[in-house]
């Protein structure tokens, strides 16, 4: 089977990279010219990873439904993703509020590992690749309409 992950946030970047362990064939479509734009500004560009505090305290400082959430973060927890970012070699630190953020102040450290991830699962990336439409058939995606953006050659 070939998995298609549409987005090329952490999320998206996470999704990608598990889906490869699990053997799948993955291709990541990102509309931007690069993965990660938004996470590269998380805290003031410090990047706030996540929190540290337990999984039940965490959900419940969730806006809205935590609870929707606990299947999913019960599976992949906080602490998962702070000792991926350490098997990586990326220190992190706690600061107040439960923040933990890497040890350099740097989101551009976090995205490297991600990128790092990525390449060594094989996962290929389409960056300018706008996602227009998505067709289906009795619960099944058949295929997809992507708009791919060139850059235009200078004279």
């Amino acid at each position: 089977m070939k998995v298609i992950v549409i987005g090329g946030g952490p999320a998206g970047m996470m999704a990608a990279i598990r889906a490869s362990q699990l053997g799948e064939k993955v291709t990541l479509l990102e509309k931007m010219p690069s993965l990660g734009k938004k996470l590269l500004i998380t805290g003031k560009g410090r990047c706030n990873i996540t929190s540290s505090f337990p999984i039940e305290d965490f959900i419940q400082n969730v806006p809205g439904n935590g609870m929707f959430l606990y299947s999913c973060f019960s599976k992949f927890t906080n602490q998962d993703i702070i000792s991926l970012l350490q098997e990586k070699g990326l220190k992190v630190k706690e600061e107040r509020g439960h923040r933990v953020f890497p040890v350099t102040d740097s989101a551009k450290d976090v995205l490297d590992i991600f990128l790092q991830l990525l390449k060594q699962e094989k996962v290929q990336i389409q960056t300018n690749a706008k996602v227009e439409k998505i067709i289906e058939k009795q619960g099944k995606v058949k295929r997809s309409s992507i708009f791919i953006r060139r850059k235009k050659a200078r004279n």
